[in-house]
């Protein structure tokens, strides 16, 4: 027989036993669909996690605190030393105090970042209103949406308004510490994301604020490459570096298995689909024995009546498979605009949690 004519006999399926021939498809469908429905919820939840922690600069950053013993500072010895080391591209200071910002006629406490632009680049801060504080600046600052909520007010509506502030240096259980007022009022030039209360400021504005050491210095390297041989180097130095490679490494980890326990529970629901189907054919094959035997009367082989049925269950497949991955799709995406919905009605924010990988889509 022609494979033409054996490819018109296979599509009589869908007139002579329609609904059994759509209720197989949908049931491979559905099979399908949770497997993609699942695993692009993992896919997704990892791709939105790494983009929140990963940034070109903090891919070839190394974040450095003192040692576990504490008897190494960070001040302007440890950094020159660490800067002769090799592949040492920038390094830049932060230094972290309890403050007390007083915005209009309400004073409210607040913890300081003191540092520079990049520094919080690196770190991954996400502006929400308007821009970060400009290098070399000293009289603007950055503030988190944390404080916009405890005013009760829009963050974007403390952006060109001043804050005065006021630090707080060798605080104790039970002081305040000394404390160094920082003089004429700063503008606020951006709020970024955050719950806490924090006012990031230009480390250059910090001009009566004696330093003695500094809380973490981010140093940026020459490549990805190099990133371990510099660890090394500062650990040597008896300081501790760790990079968000390894956090990424961690989360790929853990993701991974996530990503294998969904996928078994959508493989579940595929082989119910595919017994299912399976059941569909051994009836169909039960039912058309007379039609088999009125084929071979008229010279049909064993071979064209076997390829007629694989090309039956072949097109079922592919229709299943094709509507699995459109209804996993769609149902993904619905999913994620009530879930978007909910989470920026409570003030949260939106998130893309499903990722297909076009591999991923091609291999289903």
């Amino acid at each position: 027989m022609r494979f033409f004519d054996i490819l018109k006999l296979s599509l009589r399926m869908f007139k002579a036993r329609t609904m059994r021939t759509l209720l197989t498809i949908l049931g491979m469908s559905v099979g399908i669909a949770a497997i993609m429905f699942l695993v692009s919820f993992g896919y997704g939840l990892q791709r939105t996690l790494l983009q929140k922690i990963t940034t070109s600069d903090a891919l070839v950053s190394l974040d450095v605190t003192s040692g576990a013993d504490q008897t190494k500072k960070l001040d302007t010895k440890t950094i020159e030393e660490i800067r002769t080391i090799e592949n040492v591209v920038d390094i830049i200071p932060a230094l972290e105090l309890p403050g007390q910002g007083k915005f209009d006629t309400l004073t409210l406490d607040v913890a300081t970042v003191s540092t520079g632009p990049s520094f919080l680049k690196s770190e991954g801060l996400k502006m929400l209103h308007g821009r970060l504080f400009d290098a070399g600046t000293k009289r603007e600052v950055t503030i988190t949406k944390g404080v916009a909520q405890v005013f009760n007010v829009a963050p974007e509506s403390l952006v060109g308004k001043t804050v005065t502030l006021t630090l707080f240096q060798g605080e104790e259980a039970g002081k305040r510490g000394t404390s160094y007022n920082l003089g004429d009022a700063y503008t606020i030039v951006g709020v970024a994301e955050g719950d806490e209360n924090i006012v990031y400021i230009p480390l250059e504005s910090l001009q009566t604020v004696p330093i003695g050491s500094y809380t973490k210095l981010k140093v940026k390297c020459r490549s990805t490459d190099v990133i371990e041989p510099v660890r090394q180097a500062i650990d040597a130095l008896g300081l501790t570096a760790s990079s968000i490679s390894e956090t990424i490494d961690q989360a790929n980890k853990v993701f991974q298995a996530i990503q294998l326990i969904l996928m078994v529970f959508g493989m579940i629901a595929l082989i119910v689909s595919a017994i299912g189907m399976f059941n569909t054919m051994t009836i169909t094959l039960l039912e058309r024995t007379e039609e088999i035997g009125i084929m071979k009367a008229i010279g049909a082989s064993k071979k064209d009546i076997s390829l007629m049925f694989v090309m039956e269950s072949t097109l079922m497949g592919f229709l299943g498979a094709l509507g699995g991955v459109i209804l996993g799709y769609i149902g993904g995406r619905i999913i994620n605009i009530l879930i978007n919905a909910i989470a920026t009605r409570f003030g949260g924010e939106a998130v893309s949690l499903f990722y297909s990988p076009l591999w991923f889509i091609a291999t289903v």
